[in-house]
């Protein structure tokens, strides 16, 4: 059949059901054949809370949306334009994000009596009138599988499981999107079982085929890829592009790289990712409990090795007398806590950026560390590198304070000229420093770091531990003026690291209220400001990657504006912090629902600010 093809400048689509649906492989799939296209892309896959929660429940569906656009995009959208729901529980979850004239493309196979009672329809929904304000495609997903998959050699289950690439292969063809790299997926997947392959492939086709030939969708769409500056490109998630930063990292320093890291909800893929490049000098722990993997992490550190640990909230707090420790011997050492919902468990796959405070303050004593946040997933790259930077430099602990959206969110990156990536060398103190010996509290008086010196040089053995050190000499001291010193040395190298300043978006210099955010905020403020300006309402823009120590001009910024709001996904922490350091007003917007910020609730929000101010 010719079909007429229509031509859209954006589309979110989400891809909703069971866990064992396979729905993030689906919905990772469209993006990557959306990548290969050269739309611009971003993701936000979502994920149950409950291992294993039964099949067909509300708590048990896992979603995957993906937004892709002509254009340069920065967030994965707020609403799907597109929902494929593969039963009752995945509609119902979803159904209150979909604006009215919504597609709605549904596994009529699944809305059994049994199924609707489960997630509490008293009525089928395809029946009762009640998606009447949606455009609805009933599609049996899985007999149309099974059917397509009669005859070959896998049992009835194995076939209803690829309903999902039946469903991939009719969203790819209403889409126009390139298919060849998930053939080839599949076929490097399944290479074990030749019959996997077969299937899943022959279900792919006959998605595809199934949108040129039925009548039930008139209209193929197409998203022109956008203008990108020239290079070469990949799909990248944030843990990913962290992960291979403290490649980067370990190459550009001429240093081993070692983590050391106990496996946690969102932070796991870190350790799977580095496990991967031995060549590169590489070696990974996984370590029994996450107090052993900070400490094995800093002995390494000790030896000479650019020491990380990675991690999530709970096991920053297990970390802490080690981090303190690690303040204490001056030695670099990189934390990663990729934030998730709590307190305690919380909900481990849900997002949340309410570990601000504790990488500020969560330590005993006076133990000051530097504190830097990612933006966006391939910004989690260069955040690695610049933590790598102001750990070798300065001697100190760094907090990556990534979160569970940026980890698991994707986007397009840009490879890097790897000749251009900063230069972090280090030089190891090889000979005393002092005509009385070598003295390991002898600071540079630029950075005011002590020498790193490799254990069993020859003259230079030195004391360490947890006990308060003499200045210079490094010997045990409890004597109060030291002790005093030796704290106020410590804030004070911190004070001393150089970091960028605070760059401000406000085009037309109008702007009489600014919106600052710190971390995975960056996207939905920014789309947020981009809609208001379009409008013709002046707002400024400013976002901390460095929040310990923060950059130079900060008080200036926040000076020249009549409103300083904070959006956080957290109580209020940064605004606390700006309000007690600058003696600014600054109006806090806080949610705390696992989820990020909306573009369209932020807009609505400083609209009003806007033109009251």
């Amino acid at each position: 059949m010719t079909k007429q093809v229509r031509q859209l400048d954006r589309v979110v689509i989400r891809f909703a059901g069971d866990s064992g649906d396979g729905m993030q492989l689906t919905g990772d799939r469209f993006t990557s054949e959306t990548a290969q296209l050269g739309n611009d892309i971003s993701t936000l896959p979502n994920f149950p809370a409950e291992i294993r929660a039964p099949a067909g429940t509300l708590p048990g569906v896992s979603s995957f949306q993906v937004h892709f656009a002509d254009f340069d995009i920065l967030t994965p959208g707020d609403a799907p334009h597109v929902l494929v729901a593969m039963n009752p529980a995945a509609l119902k979850a979803n159904l209150g994000d979909l604006p009215r004239g919504a597609t709605i493309i549904l596994n009529t196979d699944e809305f059994t009596n049994r199924n609707l009672a489960k997630v509490g329809y008293a009525a089928n929904p395809l029946d009762d009138g009640s998606l009447d304000g949606y455009a609805v495609h009933p599609v049996a997903l899985t007999s149309m599988t099974v059917k397509a998959l009669d005859g070959q050699a896998i049992s009835k289950k194995d076939a209803e499981r690829a309903k999902n690439m039946f469903a991939l292969g009719l969203l790819s063809w209403l889409y126009s999107r390139p298919h060849e790299s998930t053939l080839a997926f599949l076929e490097r997947k399944f290479a074990a079982r030749p019959e996997l392959v077969t299937a899943n492939v022959t279900a792919f086709k006959a998605g595809w085929a199934f949108g040129e030939t039925t009548e039930g969708f008139a209209v193929r769409y197409e998203v022109k890829p956008a203008r990108q500056q020239p290079g070469n490109y990949r799909n990248i998630t944030g843990n990913t592009a962290l992960a291979l930063g403290l490649v980067a990292a370990g190459v550009r320093s001429g240093l081993p790289v070692f983590l050391g890291a106990y496996p946690i909800t969102p932070a796991s893929d870190i350790l799977h990712e580095l496990s991967k490049h031995k060549k590169f000098g590489v070696t990974t722990m996984q370590a029994e409990d996450e107090i052993a993997a900070v400490g094995a992490t800093l002995g390494a550190s000790y030896g000479g090795a650019l020491g990380v640990t990675s991690t999530s909230g709970p096991g920053v707090a297990l970390k802490g007398e080690t981090i303190s420790l690690a303040v204490a011997l001056e030695l670099p050492l990189i934390v990663v806590d990729v934030q998730r919902a709590g307190p305690s468990t919380g909900m481990p796959t849900k997002t949340e950026q309410a570990d601000l405070q504790m990488a500020l303050f969560g330590r005993h004593g006076e133990a000051p560390v530097a504190v830097v946040a990612p933006r966006s997933p391939a910004d989690c790259f260069d955040a690695a590198i610049e933590a790598a930077r102001i750990a070798l430099t300065y001697r100190t602990p760094v907090l990556l304070l990534s979160d569970g959206y940026l980890a698991n969110g994707s986007e397009p990156w840009l490879l890097p000229d790897v000749t251009g990536l900063p230069d972090l060398r280090v030089e190891f103190a090889s000979e005393p420093n002092s005509p009385d010996g070598f003295m390991p509290y002898l600071r540079d008086p630029a950075t005011l770091a002590r020498p790193w010196a490799i254990p069993g040089t020859p003259g230079l053995e030195h004391r360490i531990g947890g006990l308060e050190k003499a200045d210079i000499t490094g010997d045990i001291s409890y004597d109060p003026t030291n002790h005093d010193f030796m704290v106020r040395t410590r804030a004070a190298r911190i004070e001393a690291i150089q970091v960028p300043d605070l760059e401000v978006e406000d085009p037309d210099q109008t702007a009489r209220v600014l919106v600052l955010g710190w971390g995975s905020t960056y996207g939905p403020i920014g789309a947020a400001c981009r809609a208001l300006r379009q409008r013709g309402l002046p707002i400024a823009q400013a976002h901390l990657r460095h929040l310990a120590p923060m950059p130079r001009n900060v008080d200036d910024v926040l000076r020249r504006y009549d409103r300083v709001v904070i959006p956080e996904m957290n109580l209020g922490q940064l605004a606390q912090v700006i309000r007690a350091r600058y003696l600014v007003d600054a109006i806090a917007y806080n949610q705390v629902r696992g989820l990020p910020f909306t573009a369209s609730e932020l807009e609505f929000m400083l609209e009003e600010l806007v033109k009251n101010a």
